[in-house]
């Protein structure tokens, strides 16, 4: 184990090999026993994800923050997914995410300042007042803490690609519009599969004025979406689909929810990673599927599934990582974990109180939307 002089800098850990955290990771989880529980999320790389207690997509690993025993929470995630876990998290529970450098691009194109604009324009136009009694915001889980408190204070509430029809359903129930932030696509493939046509959801650009949205469209939309996107899942293309399926007839093409309208309408299966991966499981011997998600991922599932034999490839070969993601590496790890030993919190994700609050209201919320 390393003295605590050692684990004071991150810099003496990022120079040695990966294979070389192993075991110092292995003898850390077991003196911290179960003061600690690591959750890992699907996109992230092999050599971290094999440490995990817990794996995952982000409405999975919320449910076992809001269960997790114990003192500590390892998030090996992206920022959002660890802020969320905070906000969860009872109590005197420390919550760490080993790379404060792994955010969300998705998340950062929603910003509070630009969310408030854009709400304060809803009031103007008559679409809603202050409390939302006209329109229901509903954030992805891949957003900031303050944008998923806006939403909870509005009335409003979180979902993830798992429960987002459910989100809608529920919202509709209240208003008659939505406002679905900040990942366009994934509000307009789960619109369209609740039977809204696409000439009743409008984009909201934050960068243009009114969001670049005529008022009487405005006035006649179900539902505003932001214009924002994954980077991973908005690679793949249409001709992607095409291609795959010349080269391989009989292919199963199954795709997430954030991936294009186009995309998901050519694909045979939409869902959540933990869709895709029951789609892949109750398939019969001998099926072959290409899939539109991030990399990792699917080559996870190429190996796992193999043993049954089920061939499992990318839509896109030129292959989509997750690069905030992969910010996270067994270095890092260790170095949270050895400095947890020796009693250092390093890398703490705290969520303001005020905005813990309605943020939490928000995830409640969404917990209980199935």
């Amino acid at each position: 184990m390393a003295t605590a002089a050692q684990v004071c800098s991150l810099d003496n850990y990022l120079v040695l090999p990966d294979h070389t955290m192993d075991d110092r990771i292995a003898a850390a989880r077991q003196e911290l026993g179960r003061e600690l529980v690591i959750l890992g999320h699907h996109y992230q790389r092999d050599e971290v994800i094999r440490f995990a207690d817990f794996r995952g997509d982000s409405y999975k690993l919320s449910q076992e923050a809001a269960q997790a025993g114990g003192k500590y929470i390892v998030f090996c995630g992206v920022h959002f997914m660890a802020e969320s876990a905070d906000i969860l998290a009872r109590p005197g529970q420390v919550t760490i995410l080993p790379d404060l450098n792994a955010g969300c691009s998705m998340a950062d194109m929603a910003e509070i300042t630009q969310v408030e604009d854009c709400w304060e324009n809803l009031v103007r136009a008559g679409v809603t007042n202050d409390e939302g009694d006209g329109v229901t915001p509903i954030t992805y889980m891949n957003s900031t803490a303050a944008i998923k408190a806006f939403c909870g204070e509005r009335g409003g509430v979180v979902c993830t690609s798992s429960n987002a029809a459910g989100a809608f359903q529920w919202g509709f129930a209240k208003t008659p519009k939505l406002l679905f932030l900040p990942d366009q696509h994934l509000g307009r493939n789960t619109g369209y599969k609740l039977g809204i046509p696409l000439n009743e959801m409008v984009v909201w650009d934050p960068y243009m004025l009114n969001g670049g949205v005529d008022p009487e469209r405005l006035k006649k939309a179900r539902v505003i979406l932001w214009k924002g996107h994954c980077s991973v899942h908005q690679r793949f293309l249409p001709e992607h689909v095409d291609n795959v399926r010349a080269k391989y007839p009989g292919i199963r093409v199954i795709v997430h929810p954030e991936c294009r309208w186009e995309v998901c309408q050519k694909a045979d299966g939409i869902g959540s990673t933990e869709g895709l991966l029951k789609m892949i499981r109750q398939a019969p011997a001998g099926t072959m599927f290409a899939v539109g998600t991030e990399i990792h991922l699917v080559n996870r599932m190429g190996k796992e599934f193999a043993a049954e034999d089920k061939k499992v490839i990318t839509l896109n070969d030129s292959g989509c990582l997750c690069t905030t993601m992969f910010r996270i590496s067994p270095q890092h790890l260790c170095w949270v974990l050895e400095n947890l030993v020796e009693g250092n919190a390093v890398n703490q994700i705290k969520v303001r109180d005020d905005v813990k609050h309605w943020a939490r209201v928000a995830l409640d919320r969404m917990l209980e939307i199935q």
